[in-house]
């Protein structure tokens, strides 16, 4: 069992806070520009294993696409299935989606962010990016696809954070 999300990253910055001498203001550098990209995170909680994409946007074909690469990657078909967990977006329900062969979708209910274990991974990616201003889309990428690398490595705290009790027990 696997768990696919997406997470729009833009130019507009993902503001945390942030400790600053006694009478001084923070001061956050902002590009105001309203520019997007789509994270896409794949998680299989019961290992940690992650896979990722950035994308320009997100449709039921760019949705398509993805799920061909993910199981082309994991050499998905007659002989080896996954079953993902997604949640009820339009470009996952949509009946242009094209399934490849080894994915089965199981759609949870809708508007239930708490039970996708794909969720956990955002907080994760923002680190990279929080109280931080790009220049451009490209600067964006490059940095997020860093920290990904990076996580990819991370199996064990990955694991921790995605493998709700719930979950094992379901896969069990």
């Amino acid at each position: 069992m696997w768990a696919e999300d997406e997470h729009r990253i833009g130019l507009h910055p993902v503001n945390r806070m942030v400790w600053v001498p006694i009478g001084e203001p923070p001061i956050a550098k902002v590009n105001w520009k309203y520019q997007w990209l789509w994270l896409v995170g794949f998680v299989q909680p019961t290992t940690g294993a992650t896979y990722w994409w950035i994308v320009p946007c997100l449709t039921a074909e760019v949705f398509s696409r993805l799920l061909e690469d993910f199981a082309q990657h994991f050499e998905l078909g007659d002989q080896k299935h996954v079953l993902l967990v997604v949640d009820q977006a339009a470009f996952h329900t949509s009946d242009k989606v094209r399934i490849p062969k080894g994915v089965h979708l199981f759609y949870l209910p809708p508007k239930s962010p708490e039970l996708q274990p794909a969720e956990r991974l955002w907080p994760l990616t923002n680190e990279a990016i929080a109280n931080r201003s790009f220049a451009d889309l490209d600067e964006l990428e490059a940095v997020t696809a860093h920290r990904c690398r990076g996580l990819l490595q991370r199996t064990n705290f990955i694991r921790g954070l995605t493998n709700f009790y719930w979950w094992a027990e379901a896969v069990g």
